[in-house]
């Protein structure tokens, strides 16, 4: 197992939920990016996703696109983060996902990408625009030892097609909660609760849910289904707007957890 697998293995021993948070990489800047994963870590947070600055995130909306832009003009990019992955393993132990685009890996090269990972210490991936039937090539070569989870996204219109995501899916599965782009306020789609009961269902690990998350109480009707949660835009815009400042977050994450 690694970190994320052994993360959630010890929440569901005692019966806890897991809380994933979103953030992009660069913001404040590479330092402050580090400050800020450490201090989650102090603070509770179970899973990092950490957003690979892209061009054209077509699965995000204006907060993460806007994150993403800032941190581009800030010179933020996967060489210098696999630099501060480096730095960050010296002493936190949180488990971290990239969360980025397939061209961002192409470019980089599969095979080269898959070693520094391994190398820096990355535990999973989220690729949104590389669907199940195109993970082939990159699939094989996380075979490898101590290579990062890919893992598998579900949406509301995917129940058909959800035998087939999860074969073979390690780490958790990611339900969307809402069609469309990351950071939408239009609520949760109208079937959630029977659309996260299927994939609950059909799962051997466990379920997330993210997309319009904001606090602990937007989950009542479906805490008993899921097994965590993940806050994106919303973490992102609460960053932003008090400066960074580590208490805030921390006492946000804290704050989450409780009310979980």
């Amino acid at each position: 197992m690694n970190r994320i697998e052994k993360r959630l293995a010890k929440l569901q021993e005692k019966g806890e939920k897991a809380f994933i948070t979103y953030m992009t990489a660069g913001l404040p800047d590479m330092e402050g990016t580090k400050e800020i994963v450490k201090a989650q870590q102090e603070a509770g947070t179970d899973i990092l996703e950490l957003g690979i600055p892209f061009s054209d995130p077509i699965a995000d909306g204006p907060v993460i696109q806007q994150a993403s832009y800032e941190a581009i003009l800030k010179g933020s990019n996967i060489y210098r983060i696999f630099e501060m992955m480096l730095e960050i393993r010296k002493d936190c132990e949180i488990p971290i996902v990239f969360m980025m685009y397939y061209n961002t890996i192409l470019h980089y090269g599969l095979e080269k990408f898959v070693g520094r990972c391994i190398e820096t210490g990355v535990d999973g991936l989220i690729i949104p625009d590389l669907p199940k039937e195109e993970q082939g090539e990159l699939a094989a070569l996380l075979l490898k030892e101590n290579a990062p989870i890919l893992i598998q996204l579900v949406s509301p219109v995917s129940r058909q097609r959800i035998p087939k995501i999860l074969e073979n899916a390690r780490g958790f599965v990611y339900c969307v909660s809402s069609m469309g782009v990351t950071g939408q306020d239009g609520g949760f789609h109208r079937n959630v609760v029977s659309y996260l009961e299927e994939v609950k269902r059909q799962s051997k690990i466990p379920v997330m849910m993210g997309f319009g998350i904001k606090e602990a109480s937007n989950l009542k009707e479906v805490r008993t289904i899921i097994d965590g949660a993940i806050v994106g835009s919303h973490f992102i815009k609460l960053m932003k707007e008090s400066n960074y400042n580590l208490d805030i977050i921390t006492n946000y994450i804290r704050k989450f957890k409780a009310e979980f």
